[in-house]
């Protein structure tokens, strides 16, 4: 699938809704790390950082949300796929 630069924000928002959907939460840091999911007083939370492109953003988010597990729920096959695209890239 071929996204366009500037579609990148908009499927960030769609990636952040599934995890919500998920009852996860994503936060964006600054710091000396990448990103992904880890867990914090019990609680899995998505960090990513948030100097990074939002290119690179979507691929650590997609990636979190493939470990986390996706298949429980109702995403649109649009978002499925840009997810599991995403998710093989990095």
């Amino acid at each position: 699938m071929k996204i366009k630069e500037k579609e990148f924000e908009e499927i960030l928002q769609e990636l952040k809704s599934v995890a919500d959907q998920l009852g996860e939460s994503v936060r964006f840091e600054k710091g000396d790390f990448k990103g992904g999911y880890c867990i914090i007083h019990d609680k899995k939370v998505i960090v990513i950082n948030k100097m990074t492109n939002v290119q690179k953003k979507v691929m650590i988010l997609s990636t979190a949300l493939k470990e986390l597990g996706i298949d429980s729920i109702y995403i649109t096959p649009r978002v499925r796929e840009i997810i599991d695209e995403m998710a093989a890239i990095t």
